[in-house]
């Protein structure tokens, strides 16, 4: 056992006499590719990958080792591993970025606007987009709008074709006009009818007439006028809402079915079947005529209209995307700015306010 100490030490000794004989720059090189090989093997990623840099950092110090340390060092590489990133050194040098076959890809501009067009029209097809899109000048072929949808994940368009509540209910609401009669008293204590249609689609409000005796010959010449104002317009008509009162006569049915329109009464005591006249009733009295005392038929007449006024040109809705039912064919409000001026408009002798931007 002592035998065999001493001579592990006289071979140690005659290791640290040969290292005086090298210079120091082969050590240094020694000394870092060791230090390098031991930090990729402390990686957190067993089992040790060499990266680009790895290679070429293991690579050049190699080179300045020579060959008999080699052999003698323990490498986590071989001279097969180097000669193998030379290898892909040189392929990756002598290879062409390929080029994908077919024609160049269509502007970005235009996929946005096929995808547009097919998620605001659920029921059109590939087909009907690109009939659409020739109509804008669109130099674009129906297989490129195919591929075009079918890369944004959109579906035919049976699949996609929206069949919820809110929608089939807006889509019917375009033909549907409602009508009803409410009261207001004056200050004499006397009593007035107010007889208005409103239009489910648009919101927009009618004021038909006012009166102190609703009789049916009144109501139904007022139906009258309204057809006559209308003009064309009658001819998107398709169901009008009314309750039973008893001035709603046959004759007045008879002026709407004579033009295909189907009077549908509400059911008794129910006049949430008739929910948007009698929200406009509740917005009527809340923001004008209970804020008001009214002196008579030509007073109420106009804090009525005025009101009407405000209702289909400014007033906001939810169900238009809180936009008046006048304007909607009008462009968008510009974007306002911190330094936008808004100018205030007085409806009733400022008892509504209408706010502006200051062009």
């Amino acid at each position: 056992m002592v035998i065999r100490l001493i001579c592990m030490l006289a071979c140690q000794t005659f290791r640290w006499l040969a290292l005086f004989a090298r210079s120091s720059a082969a050590k240094d090189a020694e000394i870092l590719m060791l230090r390098h090989q031991l930090a990729i093997a402390r990686r957190s990623q067993p089992p040790p990958r060499f990266s680009w840099s790895d290679r070429a950092v293991m690579a050049a110090l190699l080179r300045l080792v020579n060959k008999q340390r080699r052999t003698q060092v323990a490498l986590l590489v071989t001279p097969r591993s180097v000669l193998r990133w030379h290898a892909r050194l040189v392929a990756w040098k002598w290879t062409y970025p390929s080029r994908r076959p077919g024609l160049p890809p269509k502007p970005e501009a235009l996929r946005q606007l096929v995808v547009r067009l097919a998620r605001e029209n659920p029921g059109w097809g590939y087909r009907r987009i690109h009939g659409e899109l020739v109509g804008l000048g669109r130099n674009i072929a129906a297989a490129t709008v195919w591929s075009i949808l079918k890369e944004a994940g959109i579906g035919p368009s049976p699949q996609r074709t929206e069949r919820s509540w809110s929608v089939f209910l807006k889509a019917q609401a375009t033909a549907i006009v409602a009508t009803d009669l409410f009261h207001i008293d004056t200050v004499f204590l006397r009593r007035w009818f107010v007889l208005f249609f409103i239009e489910h689609g648009t919101r927009r409000v009618h004021i038909a007439g006012i009166t102190r005796h609703p009789t049916g010959p009144w109501v139904t010449q007022q139906a009258r006028n309204y057809l006559m104002d209308l003009g064309d317009h009658t001819q998107s008509i398709r169901f009008l809402i009314r309750d039973r009162g008893a001035y709603f006569t046959d004759s007045f049915d008879a002026v709407f079915q004579a033009i295909g329109v189907r009077v549908l009464p509400t059911l008794p005591q129910v006049p949430r079947m008739n929910a948007i006249a009698e929200r406009w009733i509740g917005s009527c009295r809340r923001e004008a005529t209970d804020r008001i005392l009214i002196t008579g038929r030509r007073h109420l007449h106009l804090v009525v209209n005025e009101y009407a006024q405000h209702h289909n040109q400014h007033r906001p809705h939810r169900s238009l995307g809180q936009r008046p039912p006048a304007p909607l064919i009008a462009p968008e409000p510009r974007s306002a700015s911190d330094s936008t001026a808004v100018s205030r408009h007085d409806r009733l002798g400022g008892l509504i306010h209408e706010y502006k931007q200051v062009a």
